[in-house]
């Protein structure tokens, strides 16, 4: 088989970084490339890779030398641009342990037009799900029961078809170099990171990519140790880390802005993207900061009664998007002209209405026609349905 080469960024976690680095080599079938890089760590991750490039040509390196941290939504592409040399790239955790085997399932399936994805086996620090395994092998790589892992793997070939793939996608993944670069990689919006890779997923599917999962190619996986449950930032196994607490809640309200949607998928982890449509909220006779800012990300543009609110919840949130909010956010007096207009009550809005705006797409999709009706206490006209989710396929960041 041809080399690939791993895109691994890292951030203080040296102790999962030198565990990942030692499975690669030892498992692997040909000499791959590794292009590691250092976030600004102050925990000698940068220490280490030098020592190990100075006995592994296979190595890429590149060093954010600044204080703040890049994030992986800048770094995997940085990686894969300026230093991967192989045409075939993946994405992979630092807290991820490639199995035997793993590398020669990806080199079997992996085309142009195509994504593989390896099966991850985890501890029980997340929920259960049909597109992995859970079985603990240990959750610190000084217990990693390693050889209880192999033959437990080993047990499972024994049972399964040899060609066994399902649908989906997730990390870690592998692509062609070109195909990648072609719908202009991760979106900065997701910097540094969180719902990155959600966004992408979407996007490739779009652009009619296959998502393959393959059964025969396994990771184990410690889960989120390089930032949801990193300790440097605050987090701990099973305990979210402030850091990654901010930056999903800011990313998740993009991903909503930009999609229309939650993160949507199946059970195999394949991408729903529903009809991105040009929505505009009114809300009517009542609005305060908190109403303004549940329903601000799921319309194009909202309008609401006048109010101090306006202006400060604007302060707040401009940090926190690259969407321009003083052209989506307008006072009541100015006439919606989106081809979808929703107008509420605030005096009314509750949760129970609420989960209405949620699922607005879908909703306006069934509805499959012009002209008005009411949905609760929604007042919804529709004189466009054109979507626009096809325009957000390739970046022009």
């Amino acid at each position: 088989m041809k080399p690939l080469s791993f895109i691994i960024p890292s951030r203080n976690n040296i102790t999962y970084l030198k565990w990942c680095y030692e499975s690669i080599r030892k498992n692997q079938s040909v000499e791959h490339e590794i292009c590691f890089a250092d976030d600004a760590s102050t925990d000698g991750t940068l220490e280490q890779i030098l020592v190990w490039m100075k006995r592994d040509k296979n190595i890429k390196l590149h060093v954010n030398k600044g204080s703040e941290r890049e994030g992986l939504t800048i770094l995997y592409d940085k990686l894969v641009n300026d230093y991967a040399t192989n045409d075939r790239v993946v994405f992979f955790h630092s807290d991820m342990y490639l199995c035997p085997n793993a590398d020669k399932e990806i080199d079997r399936l992996l085309e142009r037009g195509k994504v593989v994805s390896l099966t991850r086996i985890e501890p029980p620090l997340h929920p259960d799900g049909s597109e992995k395994v859970l079985k603990d092998f240990g959750i610190e790589p000084e217990e990693f029961d390693e050889e209880g892992l192999l033959s437990f793997i080993n047990q499972t070939w024994e049972g399964m078809p040899e060609d066994k793939t399902t649908e989906g996608v997730f990390a870690p993944w592998s692509i062609y170099k070109e195909d990648f670069q072609s719908i202009g990689g991760h979106d900065k919006l997701f910097r540094p990171q969180s719902k990155e890779d959600s966004d992408i997923f979407n996007r490739l599917h779009l652009n009619g990519i296959t998502f393959i999962q393959t059964w025969q190619g396994y990771v184990y996986h410690m889960t989120c140790r390089g930032s949801r449950f990193n300790p440097s930032a605050g987090g701990a196994p099973g305990k979210d880390s402030p850091e990654w607490i901010e930056t999903t809640t800011k990313n998740m309200r993009n991903f909503i802005r930009k999609w229309g949607t939650a993160v949507q998928h199946d059970e195999h982890m394949k991408p729903i993207v529903s009809p991105k449509y040009d929505i505009g909220i009114v809300i009517e006779n009542y609005c305060d900061y908190n109403i303004l800012s549940n329903c601000e990300p799921w319309c194009s543009n909202i309008f609401v009664p006048d109010g101090g609110y306006l202006q400060e919840y604007i302060k707040n949130e401009q940090p926190r998007t690259d969407y321009p909010l003083r052209r989506r956010v307008h006072r009541d007096r100015a006439y919606p002209k989106n081809g979808i207009v929703v107008r509420i009550d605030g005096e009314r809005l509750n949760n129970e209405n609420f989960q209405f705006i949620t699922k607005l797409p879908d909703i306006i999709k069934d509805s499959g026609d012009f002209g008005s009706f009411e949905l609760g206490i929604l007042k919804i006209r529709i004189t466009n349905l054109q979507t626009s989710e096809e325009s957000l396929i390739k970046n022009d960041n």
